[in-house]
């Protein structure tokens, strides 16, 4: 009951649910502690139990992003960081979410299942040394998650992500031969960044961006990158854009996709981050340690993903064999 509490809500707010519905006297820092432990049995249990959950849909997608945690001030110590002094307030919870989209909405467009979504995610990081034979501890959470859901014996395999470099190098590593699809609303928000910044503001911009937004819905990246030229010699908001699109084009062809009835947003990703950790964790006045913010992130991933009943039964089969 702790631990269902402390996933949804504040630590205070827990324990007051506890003594509201149940009648029992749970104090704050009783709750923390409890819900931590067993975080952090949940995040070890995750790392062992692998086994395939079900047959899984003939297209599933992978996706991956990252969100900034709020941290204590020892745990961003002489770190780099957006703050102005270039120091960091946040560490990056990265997450990986697998889902399946054979249903259609009223215009014949994929639509995720009901159900068909799981979570992992913790604050880790995606990189290794090249000399280093294991994979990073965020790649080994992917392949994990990936191999509970049968990611690598579907019939197609699509990895959805924004421009950050990890996430294609991560899928590049352990994915080869999936399909990689840059997120749409993405590519647009970059396009609608540069046309703002060029006419200086919205609405004298936004018939030059609609025209960018047909291109990019048409797969005119050419003409992307030719109407962007114009200005790259002012703007180095318009240089990178073109690099963007150069660098991302084959994740662009956003036709191609919509004839195989591929989704091409990143939707359930993002939403991933705000329901996994933004609305339990990022709340006005929180400030964690990355082992506090992982034990309730993997507490949160297990009660998301459907996952904590088939714990808890691991769990007491674990306790009757010890005593």
């Amino acid at each position: 009951m702790t631990a269902s509490a402390a996933a949804l809500v504040s630590f205070q707010e827990s324990s007051g649910l506890l003594r509201e519905l149940a009648g029992v006297e749970v104090s704050a820092k009783q709750v923390e502690r409890v819900a931590e432990a067993l975080g952090a049995e949940i995040a070890a249990d995750e790392q062992k139990s692998v086994e395939k959950t079900g047959p899984g849909a003939p297209t599933l997608y992978l996706g991956m992003d990252g969100t900034g945690v709020p941290m204590r001030p020892s745990e961003v110590a002489g770190r780099a960081g957006k703050q102005a002094d270039g120091s960091a307030k946040t560490r990056e919870a990265k997450l990986v979410t697998v889902w399946s989209a054979e249903s259609r909405d009223a215009e014949g467009k994929p639509r995720r299942d009901p159900g068909s979504i799981t979570y992992s995610a913790g604050i880790e990081s995606a990189a290794t040394r090249d000399t280093r034979p294991e994979l990073s501890d965020f790649a080994a959470r992917v392949q994990r998650e990936a191999t509970r859901r049968g990611f690598g014996e579907a019939t197609r395999r699509v990895v959805l992500g924004d421009g950050s470099a990890w996430i294609w190098n991560t899928t590049s590593e352990l994915f080869p031969d999936a399909t990689q699809i840059l997120d749409r609303f993405h590519a647009k928000e970059h396009l609608s960044t540069v046309g703002k910044i060029i006419f200086g503001n919205p609405e004298a911009g936004q018939p030059w961006i609609e025209q960018r937004y047909d291109e990019l819905d048409a797969g005119g990246l050419r003409s992307l990158v030719q109407a962007l030229r114009p200005y790259a010699g002012q703007y180095k908001e318009a240089r990178e854009c073109i690099h963007y699109i150069c660098n991302n084009r084959r994740r662009m062809r956003y036709p191609r996709f919509d004839q195989q009835e591929l989704c091409s947003s990143t939707g359930v990703v993002e939403a991933g981050c705000k329901v996994v950790i933004g609305t339990r964790l990022k709340r006005a006045g929180m400030h964690w340690t990355v082992a506090g913010a992982n034990s309730i992130i993997a507490l949160r991933c297990s009660k998301l993903s459907g996952r904590f009943e088939d714990f808890w039964e691991r769990r007491s089969d674990q306790m009757k064999v010890a005593a």
